[in-house]
């Protein structure tokens, strides 16, 4: 019985990963067959306050992910300012890379400022092969100079999606002095 399990499952993930955006599904949960494996964060303004800050969070999926990209949950893991602001109207997605702008990428977004996660949905999810980026813009950086941690998870397309850890976007806060 294993053995016809196992056969069962592999057949079946052989069917969502040639199917393109279809997520494979197993226990009526959503899954990348080919999960992204890392986030890279880019952000032009260092310094404590500074004004119109912009956070790019840039994602490349696999050609054979297996599913489309329904969206990115990103959460402050550390830093001393727990109380700055991200504005989930401000926030933005487009295809390519930070100064690479391609076309935009329609994005809902919702912010818990208490738990300090941000949770990006795409209702028109970017496909399997692109590289994207999304940008998170606070009205200003944080308060506190400090080395800022965000966990990042992807999140398959199609319903009750299981998370794929991308790893952690790392940010430093200084202060006028350099520290």
């Amino acid at each position: 019985m294993p053995q016809v399990l196992r056969w069962c499952l592999l057949g079946a993930m052989g069917l969502a990963a040639a199917t393109p955006g279809s997520a494979f599904e197993l226990n009526g949960q959503s899954y990348f067959t080919q999960p992204p494996w890392k986030v890279e964060f880019t952000n032009y303004d260092w310094f404590v306050d500074q004004g119109g800050p912009e956070y790019f969070f840039t994602v490349s999926l696999a050609q054979n992910a297996g599913a489309d990209l329904g969206g990115l949950v990103i959460t402050q893991t550390s830093g001393s300012d727990q109380t700055f602001w991200i504005d989930p109207q401000q926030t933005t997605a487009f295809f390519g890379r930070p100064r690479q702008e391609g076309a935009a990428i329609p994005v809902r977004a919702q912010f818990h400022e208490q738990k300090r996660i941000m949770r990006v949905d795409f209702p028109e999810p970017p496909p399997a092969g692109s590289t994207l980026t999304v940008v998170l813009r606070p009205p200003n950086n944080p308060s506190l100079n400090d080395l800022y941690l965000f966990a990042v998870e992807a999140l398959p397309a199609g319903p009750n999606p299981a998370a794929a850890p991308l790893g952690f976007a790392r940010m430093d806060i200084l202060d006028g002095w350099g520290r």
